[in-house]
């Protein structure tokens, strides 16, 4: 399973991110940051529908998403991947 974490303190809220998941699974997460910003998250239950395309990463001016692929058995590592549980994507 892929995974999106968010540095928060980070997030401005502009929602791009949210607009180029081709899930759909980002979302405002109702919460602020210390700066006032509204934040995106994405619910714990929709975790599992992330493909790991990092198009959110990609967007993001603040690089506040880091996207964690699943490498599926058997499938080459590439040389750089941190290990063969998932590569690291940041925006």
């Amino acid at each position: 399973m892929s995974r999106v974490v968010f540095l928060n303190e980070r997030c401005k809220g502009c929602l791009l991110c949210t607009q180029v998941c081709p899930k759909s699974i980002i979302a405002l997460s109702g919460e602020m940051n210390q700066q006032g910003y509204k934040i995106v998250a994405v619910a714990p239950e929709k975790m599992a529908e992330c493909t790991g395309c990092a198009s959110c990463a990609m967007i993001c001016p603040d690089t506040v998403i880091t996207v964690y692929k699943t490498v599926k058995p058997g499938t080459p590592v590439k040389p750089g991947n941190p290990d063969k549980e998932g590569a690291r994507v940041n925006g």
